[in-house]
């Protein structure tokens, strides 16, 4: 078969047997190559605007909300479909949802969470149903079970279809509004939490009162402080908040009772219920808190009741409370808002003061537009009378063309256009015309002129006000304030709080015992009593090979017969050290320092011998030498009080070069002080 040929295999048999050099690549090919190599070819520019556009998205339309109404896209949307909406009666949540997804393209989860987390804060939101449990941290029932409307305050103070601009929704069968034309100082009042791409932010809300008299003592340039109050209650060190840079400290308010319990009756900001009592269990198990039981009685109100045990104190106990549970956690505050479409950093005076020149701006927008409507009912009213006081309708009557009818009405107005506040107009004339019969013969000359002095005189107090804007905003928020004080009393206490020091509270926790016989030390080992410590110490150990070691209080650890020192760490505390080393013995004074955790370190040389080690720092070593004949003096004291202090690194000084039988800092028991020669000198080893 095949002749006999010998088959070739499979990737020789495809090769041509004279191959053609491959023709050389064009300087674009090249340059694509070298593209491609280095992944900047055009799939990176891709993916690099189309990250950008996401990010960006992300950040203005989503998840920050935006400085001149305060709101996140979503909040302004919901709000609006309630205000579409609003006949003064209850709303089913999911028919506000689903109005809602024709203005907010993602999906109906988002809305419905983003309206029950606004209808919680209950300033803008009336609510009717169960929309879940701050305290407990109980869901809402389904969006089809429960209800909601705007509140008096939203409909009054943030909507005003007249001043608001409005722009297509995004299949452009619709319009929303750009932004409202909010009138309180939301962004601070409710608060905002959003994570965006590599941008968050954090804002606290505060009292809705004293945002108002922080406004106006801003339009009469007095200071003010203004502060975070969480609608929790509980305790709050505002120490470190640093108008909203900062961060600050917020406890739950425990209360004694008589019989030796504590009792629970406010949260911290962002905690429930169960976590409070999660973080307490969690404290008593690891022996933290000493408590017999604990039992949530919360209904309305936070009811958490801890039976301590008999040996526990009411006072440290509340002390533990803080120091190891969720009764006090640390709220962190940044502010990053979106401003003429970009993200940026403010703190809580900038955005009152913004706040402030808006609610002029939008006061004085309002006035104007009184104003132009007053001019314009005045203008109607007077037309409307002297058109049927001087019975100008009757000098159209004969008249067939519209022509002949508008001029016959301007020249019957003519003489008296000195009474009239603006010009005639054709829609004047057509409103005119239009008068019914019945009308013009019932009509009542002298209520409309007592209209139009009424008219006249609100319009004047428009312009008065106009011209005194600050005063105006000023009786505004006072106005606010009369209105909705009582409804916003501060929740949050302030206090400053002493440190808890949580190494003090666990001070005597732990007991570090040694075995000496496996050599083995912990707080899980029974033997002698080396330490005792708190868990957020650390413990310093010393061999006599000249190595040292800090390690975090171990359950058990294996150290060896040679372990010569086992204490708490203090880096600052000086101690002492005799070792031997090639023929001589040095003396070094020194402190720890900084040492690294589970490392060994040193503190004489890899080598060395130690004869002798103290924690302290004795006034004198005493010195007993090993017998030799050529050794006159047996014992002697070296005074060491005055010694300098050497790092852990340095080489000591040189104590002698005999060998030594005894070291100390006390004497010897049989120590004969005929025997002592001449004070000790040292010879510095450098």
């Amino acid at each position: 078969m095949n002749g006999g040929q010998k088959k070739l295999p499979l990737d020789l048999e495809a090769r041509p047997e004279n191959p053609q050099p491959a023709p050389p690549a064009s300087a674009a090919g090249r340059a694509a190559d070298r593209l491609q190599a280095t992944g900047e070819g055009p799939l990176k520019k891709l993916v690099d605007r189309n990250f950008l556009q996401y990010a960006s998205y992300v950040i203005r339309d989503r998840a920050i909300p935006d400085l001149e109404d305060g709101l996140k896209p979503v909040q302004r949307r919901i709000l609006f479909s309630l205000h579409e909406n609003d006949d003064g009666k209850f709303i089913k949540v999911a028919n506000i949802v689903g109005f809602c997804m024709q203005f907010h393209p993602h999906g109906d989860a988002s809305i419905e969470e983003a309206l029950v987390v606004l209808a919680n804060k209950r300033f803008l939101i009336e609510r009717q149903g169960n929309f879940g449990n701050l305290l407990t941290g109980d869901p809402p029932a389904a969006a089809r079970y429960i209800e909601c409307r705007l509140t008096p305050m939203a409909r009054e103070e943030i909507f005003n279809d007249d001043l608001t601009d409005f722009t297509p929704t995004y299949d452009g069968r619709r319009r929303e509004p750009v932004l409202l034309p909010a009138k309180i100082p939301l962004l601070l009042m409710l608060g905002a939490e959003g994570i965006a791409v590599g941008i968050s932010t954090r804002i606290l809300p505060h009292n809705f009162s004293e945002l108002l008299e922080a406004q106006i003592a801003i339009l009469e340039k007095r200071p003010f402080k203004i502060l975070p109050d969480f609608p929790q209650g509980g305790l709050m060190d505002a120490e470190n908040y640093d108008d909203g840079r900062g961060h600050v400290l917020v406890r739950a308010r425990i209360e004694k009772k008589g019989d030796g319990a504590l009792v629970i009756r406010e949260l911290p900001f962002g905690a429930t219920t169960d976590s409070v009592t999660a973080s307490i269990e969690d404290a008593a198990r690891r022996g933290k808190l000493n408590i017999r039981s604990i039992h949530d009685f919360t209904a309305e109100n936070v009811e958490i009741e801890i039976r301590l045990a008999a040996d526990q104190k009411q006072e440290r106990a509340i002390a533990a409370l803080y120091a190891f549970t969720q009764c006090q956690v640390q709220i962190p505050s940044r502010i990053v808002v979106i401003r003429d479409n970009k993200p940026v950093d403010m703190d809580v005076p900038a955005i009152l003061r913004h706040n402030t020149r808006r609610l002029v701006k939008i006061l004085e927008r309002e006035l104007e537009r009184r104003k132009r409507n007053l001019l314009d009912a005045a203008h109607n009213k007077t037309l409307a009378q002297l058109f049927i006081e001087n019975r100008v309708y009757k000098k159209i009557e004969t008249l067939r063309s519209a022509d002949e009818i508008q001029k016959a009405v301007l020249e019957g107005l003519e003489p008296f256009r000195g009474r009239l506040r603006q010009d005639i107009t054709r829609n004047d004339i057509e409103a005119l015309l239009n008068l019914p019969i019945r009308r013009i013969s019932l009509f009542d000359l002298d209520r409309n002129r007592q209209e139009i002095r009424s008219l006249g005189k609100e319009l004047e107090e428009v312009r008065r006000d106009l011209e005194a804007m600050v005063p105006y905003a000023i009786r505004y928020l006072r106005g606010l304030l009369r209105k909705y004080r009582s409804q916003s009393p501060r929740q949050t206490k302030l206090k400053t709080f002493g440190r808890i020091s949580e190494r003090e509270l666990t001070k005597n926790e732990l007991t570090i015992n040694h075995d000496r016989e496996k050599g083995y030390i912990g707080h899980k080992v029974d033997g002698t009593r080396l330490a005792v410590c708190s868990p957020l110490d650390r413990i310093l150990l010393v061999w006599n090979d000249g190595r040292c070691r800090v390690v975090s209080p171990p359950e058990k650890l294996f150290v060896d017969a040679s372990l010569l020192y086992c204490a708490v760490l203090d880096r600052e505390r000086v101690m002492t050290a005799v070792y031997e080393l090639d023929f001589f013995t040095y003396f070094k004074k020194f402190v720890p320092g900084g040492l690294v955790k589970n490392r060994d370190s040193r503190f004489a040389p890899k080598g060395s011998r130690v004869l002798f080690f103290s924690g302290d720092d004795p006034p004198s070593l005493y010195v007993r030498y090993a017998e030799d004949e050529r050794i006159k003096i047996r014992q002697q004291k070296f005074s060491i009080a005055l010694e300098p202090v050497r790092g852990r690194d340095a080489k000591g000084q040189v104590l002698t070069a005999n060998r030594i039988e005894y070291v100390g800092s006390a004497r010897a028991r049989d120590w004969n002080d005929e025997l002592d020669g001449p004070p000790g000198k040292f010879i510095d080893s450098a």
